[in-house]
């Protein structure tokens, strides 16, 4: 084809990309719009489209979520046991590379690799076939597509120079390192591992340099890679700038060739309608807060004591201590207000104070960037910011070099600022080093600010994100250190773990059944039995635009009872395709002979009810052989759903249960999404679905959510 559009051989040679041919045919090529154009009109050409930008979407977190190493003083939980810690699953992750001399990824006590393994060590300046191991198994890298600023910041290896790549692969399949070596000096110290800590990982390195980019192309390639090679589990913790899913094909033919795939939900929360990556067929994953906290106090002059959170701490083996300087207090700390107050005077050993929350408060990064800069530049000892989340502490380390910078909430903000205006003697405060607090004094889990939210713009009928998975404040390894961030890039690589210790457990489930087990199991509260709450302005009780199923629960995930299992190839026929031949305009390869909403989901969302419907599911029982479960039907607002028939009995010879779903409005209006439950119980298993449904009587509307 390139031949005859190019008319030259040697033209079509130069103008090939990648050839893409172990999940699915096509290619990537550098063409003029105008060549783009006529190649389109080829004959068996479904689409020609341009190569978008992707970015990322950035140890306690696995005890938190109950999947415990095995210690002194407890053994090791039943699901990594009966896995054997995911021994010699594949799991391949696309990112920024990885570093292979972290601790995390040691391979002592590792078998040879898999022999069904056919994938590569592809060598660089900075990376020899020594640098792959029997535990990082494979490493490629793909520079097509990428601007040449990005790749000069970086190297032409699978080396990670950014830190991304490392963290995410250390969180879902990292070697144990022990306490004394995982920390970020002293702060929320622990034993560092994966949730898979005997898996395998491929590296393919898809995104470059410091700001995390990547393209279609170059994605695309990864994805057919990794079929080729054989990953069984394939980690994606990222999505396009413009918020589309342009690899989606790529992913299906993945998941139809056995391939559990887990993406990040995003990070524009808690916006509505912002979650990526919403293909039914893979995991889109919501971030959570955990049940750990970096107090830190600051004591006024006054005496007054008052708490917020920070990673600042003192180095290690420093005789220097915390002592009292002085407060200047500044409503708004913009870059232009910092300069209106000071007039560029030095702040030499002063604390600053910015009492007023930034006017978007759950982007305040941007003025907070500038207040410590500003701090920094002119002699500060230290900033004390008002924000009214602590989701993404991780920002502290890099921009306050040699102060001390805490967040405090509006709350205790308004009192600095009370102590600021009463005062008579001068203002002072001393700010002490961070300590970590862990455990049930601190409510958690809670859904992060920054996770992306529902309902899905691309498909409203099904519920995105699917589940939640701890991503904020996560540490884990980055270059031969450890060190927090936050995002559903954090949050992906937890379900991948237990995706993985799933398929070594039940190495004949399917990816559906894998997923199904994720979102039925999981907790829509606490341990206390509070309902998980999501961040936001106010901040609220969750519902599943916020985190599908729930929070997820990996013990219980092990032993679902029942699963909503889905034929691979039963997407095709729903699947309205983004692969459009633009000669015809019409769909190709698309049978959309299903309505979206009876794809066999475990979950159910009706984005348009006008009049009664019957929704069909099947389920499967993967539990004991007699079973008999009864349904509990959780009503949305304003819709009445019944279940048909309410008790599934299962024996030998039936093996799986069709029942339907009947949702009928109750009213006749324009409505908005309300959400209800679906649970199949016995005395052993609760089987949970979300439900949501919007009632309408219009064929146009905008507020969704």
């Amino acid at each position: 084809m390139l031949g005859t559009l190019l008319q030259s051989r040697e033209g079509s040679s130069a103008s090939m990309v990648y050839h893409y041919k172990h999940g699915f045919s096509g290619f990537a090529a550098m063409l003029t719009a105008d060549q783009a154009t006529r190649l389109a009109e080829f004959p068996g050409v479904i689409s020609v489209q341009p190569s978008k930008t992707y970015r990322s979407t950035t140890t306690r977190s696995w005890d938190f979520l109950g999947l415990h190493y095995p210690s002194s003083h407890m053994p090791a939980s039943e699901l990594l046991h009966a896995s054997n810690y995911g021994e010699d699953i594949i799991i391949g992750v696309i990112d920024t590379g990885i570093w292979p001399e972290s601790r995390s990824f040691s391979d002592q006590g590792y078998g040879p690799v898999p022999s069904r393994w056919k994938g590569k060590c592809q060598v660089g300046p900075d990376w020899g076939n020594n640098n792959c191991s029997r535990k990082i198994i494979g490493a490629r890298f793909y520079t097509v597509g990428i601007a040449d600023k990005y790749l000069k910041a970086d190297s032409l290896s699978p080396r990670d120079h950014n830190g991304h790549g490392t963290h995410t692969a250390s969180t879902a399949a990292g070697s144990t390192v022990e306490e004394e070596v995982a920390s970020f000096h002293g702060l929320a110290a622990g034993v560092a591992r994966g949730g898979a800590p005997r898996a395998r990982i491929a590296m393919y390195k898809s995104l470059w340099s410091v700001d995390e980019t990547g393209s279609t192309a170059s994605v695309l390639a990864a994805i057919d890679d990794a079929i080729h090679d054989g990953v069984d589990v394939l980690s994606m913790s990222l999505a396009s700038r413009d918020g589309s899913d342009d690899y989606s094909f790529a992913t299906l033919h993945a998941v139809q060739k056995g391939i559990t795939v887990v993406m990040s939900a995003g990070n524009d929360g808690p916006r509505a309608q912002t979650v990526a990556n919403s293909s039914p067929w893979g995991i889109t994953v919501a971030a959570s807060k955990l049940d750990r906290s970096f107090p830190t106090v600051v004591t006024l002059g006054n005496k007054q004591q008052m708490v917020g959170q920070s990673l600042y701490y003192q180095p290690k083996n420093s005789s220097s201590r915390s002592n009292f300087a002085s407060l200047a207090c500044i409503s708004t700390c913009t870059k232009e207000a910092l300069e209106e107050a000071f007039s560029g005077e030095e702040l030499t050993g002063i604390i600053l104070l910015c009492y007023k929350e930034p006017q978007a408060p759950f982007n305040p990064q941007g003025v907070f960037i500038q207040a410590s800069t500003y701090v920094v530049d002119h002699g500060g000892s230290g900033l004390i910011f008002v924000q009214r989340t602590t989701d993404a502490l991780e920002v502290i380390p890099y921009y306050c070099t040699g102060i001390a910078c805490v967040l405090v909430d509006p709350d205790v903000g308004n009192k600095m600022h009370q102590y600021c205006m009463d005062s008579s003697s001068p203002r002072l405060a001393k700010i002490e080093p961070a300590r970590t607090v862990t455990g049930k004094g601190i409510l958690a889990p809670k859904v992060a600010a920054f996770s992306s939210r529902g309902p899905s713009i691309d498909y409203p009928a099904f519920i995105k994100p699917d589940i939640a998975a701890p991503g904020s404040n996560i540490l884990a390894a980055v270059r031969n250190s450890y060190e927090t961030m936050s995002g559903t890039s954090m949050a992906a690589p937890h379900v991948t773990g237990v995706a993985a210790l799933l398929k070594a457990m039940h190495p004949d489930w399917s990816s559906a059944a894998i997923k199904s087990a994720i979102v039925t199991t999981a907790c829509v509260t606490d341990q206390r039995g509070m309902s998980i709450l999501a961040e936001g302005l106010p901040r609220k009780v969750a519902d599943p635009f916020d985190y599908g199923g729930g929070n997820i629960n990996p013990s219980r995930a092990a032993h679902p009872g029942l699963v909503y299992d889905i034929n691979p190839r039963n997407y095709n026929k729903f699947f309205q395709c983004a692969i459009i031949n633009q000669r015809t305009s019409t769909s190709v390869g698309c049978n959309a002979t299903l309505l979206a909403y009876n794809l066999n989901l475990p979950s159910i969302s009706v984005p348009d009810l006008r009049g009664p419907i019957t929704i069909p599911r099947m389920v499967t029982n993967v539990g004991d052989v007699h079973s008999v479960y009864h349904a509990i039907v959780q009503s949305p607002d304003g819709v009445k759903m019944e279940v048909f028939p309410p008790v599934l009995v299962f024996d030998n010879a039936n093996k799986v249960q069709k029942f339907d779903v009947k949702l009928s409005p109750m009213w006749n209006l324009q409505g908005d999404y309300t959400f209800g439950s679906l649970t199949w119980h016995n005395d052993l298993h609760t089987v949970r679905i979300p439900v949501a449904a919007r009632i309408t009587n219009q064929d146009f509307y905008a507020d969704v959510a």
